[in-house]
């Protein structure tokens, strides 16, 4: 079989040069499935070029009677002093060549946290870096780092996973927070009170409030009165037992599970 090509995109020479040298070493190969005879089936690595910037490899790219294409694209994500610059150059990569795999390559979410101080916000960032690399055409995301320092099976387990079919490949530190977030996600579900309950009107007004609607403007939406809007709204502070307050109405109905957040339809400028 033919050897899976690869294109290096980093630019840190001393990476660059260390995952060329172990991926093209003729023992490396990759685990790509299993054949009609139940036995594994391996293909050799072969890296076409490695390049330090977008510009390069862009030029690379677009000669192909030069450069052969790839199949796999490993991509730096924090280069050229952009701590997401390579989500951005994925996302030319992907719309211009979308057979090629993308995998990111960061040490970014690798070290832990040496207490509690800052968990939520390191959760909620490579939540956000996550998806929107996934967003922009990203298959995977590789650690550069291991317990002894820099390792090539980070990346040849990404290549091994997404050859054998899987959609996308995590690393072991972005797997881990993605698993504390849900589990934060589910402990935040179960503090939802389920003893409080609202009309389809009233959730209709909190939806409305939720997208900037003052309470005339409501009240032409729901066919009421002024008036009768501005009761309702102090009927459901009452029932949610806070200060009759748009925006305290609002945090609890989200809080509680009362209204969903993607329903909210938000007023344009």
């Amino acid at each position: 079989m033919d050897p899976i090509k690869i294109i290096i995109v980093d630019d840190e020479p001393i990476i660059r040069k260390a995952l060329k040298t172990e991926l093209n070493n003729p023992s490396t190969t990759v685990a790509c499935g299993m054949n009609d005879d139940g036995e594994i089936e391996y293909r050799g690595v072969e890296v076409l070029d490695t390049f330090a910037n977008g510009a390069q490899l862009m030029a690379a790219l677009d000669s192909p009677a030069e450069h052969p294409m790839p199949d796999y694209l490993l991509l730096d994500m924090e280069f050229q002093g952009e701590p997401t610059g390579g989500i951005f150059l994925a996302d030319r990569v992907h719309r211009k060549y979308p057979d090629i795999k993308i995998a990111i390559l960061s040490g970014r979410f690798d070290n832990p946290l040496p207490n509690e101080m800052g968990r939520h916000e390191r959760m909620v960032e490579i939540a956000r870096v996550v998806f929107e690399a996934l967003d922009h055409g990203a298959r995977a995301f590789v650690s550069k780092n291991a317990a002894g320092g820099f390792s090539v099976e980070n990346v040849l387990r990404a290549i091994e996973s997404l050859e054998r079919g899987e959609k996308y490949y995590f690393n072991y530190p972005v797997m881990l927070t993605l698993k504390e977030a849900a589990e934060l996600y589910i402990k935040n579900a179960s503090q939802r009170r389920t003893d409080i309950a609202v009309t389809d009107t009233e959730r209709s007004l909190l939806l409305l409030e939720a997208a900037g609607c003052t309470a005339s403007e409501i009240a032409v939406s729901l066919h009421e009165t002024d008036k009768s809007i501005q009761e309702r709204q102090k009927d459901l502070s009452r029932k949610l037992d806070i200060v009759n307050k748009s925006g305290a109405r609002i945090a609890k109905a989200l809080q509680y599970g009362l209204i969903d957040a993607r329903e909210i339809k938000f007023l344009k400028k």
